[in-house]
């Protein structure tokens, strides 16, 4: 069976965008392939978080994977810095890493733009560990979007420079990931492109916000002054309403307000009211899940226990041939 490896940001918030992303790859992917989902925050420590944001910040995304379908005895769900041979095996790894091709890589030079007064080592080193991540489970695919695909290219060249600086082929090399599923593109509020946390708080639709503070969105979200006569095509921000429709509403509930537009009878009040419900319909059941799993500190140790019991065996394994094949040994037992 072909082995996956996904990384997950402890950052933000599950909202409407990445949930119906995560649901399309990861629960479809856990009964495919073996996986190694965990979540980064050794990653996230770049951006130096206080202790308790980062805790809380991965038992939400913990509490929110388990919330929507991950299911801990068909994968390995996680935590990075459960997994001690990472942090070697990148230092390993980090000698085999030239200055001039991290300095290359796009994420640094977008990383020194943006937070200029945190340009640290970590940040440099980012596609190191991020191999490690991947090499130290041998992973075949790894899903990646575009702003990933660079690093999946460096991880291919540090596992290529490992094996011919020690003459072996021990390490494979990763492919991209394809979902051969459905894609499942949400529109943001805004008609700003797709809905993502980046692109601003007005833009999302948060599981885990009061109802009426999605209402409120909803309300604000950007259409049109309405169709001045029948058959007029969709503004952009108007058709991004009707695919959140389509992704939340009842087949009858689409077609009256598409008769309605089509015979520029449409109310856009009345459509965004009727979005904002079954949007909340929607969120209700996963939202009651996400909670019901932060309370659960039982079920969280339990779930993170399977993980780094499978993550770490895998890794350990790898550790102990890679300290072989560079050459460390010990000299007492």
């Amino acid at each position: 069976m072909s082995r996956v490896v996904s990384g997950i940001r402890p950052t933000g918030k599950l909202h409407l965008g990445n949930y119906f992303g995560a649901v399309n790859s990861f629960l479809k992917m856990q009964e495919e392939h073996e996986c190694f989902f965990f979540i980064a925050d050794i990653h996230s420590l770049t951006t130096h978080p206080a202790p308790s944001d980062l805790h809380s910040n991965v038992k939400q995304v913990l509490a929110e994977h388990l919330a929507m379908g991950v299911d801990p005895e068909k994968c390995a769900l996680f935590i990075q810095s459960d997994v001690k041979a990472i942090a070697e095996l990148y230092t390993y790894m980090n000698m085999n890493a030239y200055l001039g091709e991290l300095e290359r890589s796009t994420s640094f030079k977008e990383k020194i733009r943006s937070q200029k007064d945190n340009v640290n080592a970590g940040l440099l080193t980012y596609p190191v560990l991020m191999a490690v991540d991947i090499l130290a489970h041998h992973a075949d695919f790894v899903p990646v979007g575009k702003d990933q695909q660079q690093h999946l290219e460096m991880t291919r060249t540090f596992a290529n420079r490992f094996n011919h600086m020690y003459g072996n082929t021990y390490f494979n090399e990763p492919k991209a990931y394809s979902n051969t599923g459905k894609l499942i593109k949400v529109p943001g509020l805004t008609a700003q492109g797709k809905m993502s946390k980046s692109s601003g708080d007005a833009d999302t639709i948060v599981f885990d916000e009061e109802d009426q503070v999605i209402r409120k969105k909803i309300m604000r979200a950007v259409t049109d002054n309405g169709p001045t006569e029948p058959g007029m095509l969709k503004s952009e921000g108007l058709q991004n309403l009707f695919d959140i429709m389509n992704l939340v509403s009842d087949k009858s509930t689409i077609a009256h307000f598409e008769e309605l537009h089509q015979t520029a009878q449409i109310r856009y009040g009345d459509l965004k009211k009727q979005i904002a419900e079954d949007v909340l319909k929607f969120v209700a059941p996963i939202r009651e899940k996400i909670n019901h799993y932060k309370n659960d500190s039982k079920a969280l140790a339990i779930a993170a226990k399977i993980g780094a019991e499978k993550a770490n065996e895998s890794a350990n394994k790898t550790l102990q041939e890679v300290r072989g094949i560079i050459g460390f040994k010990n000299f007492y037992k």
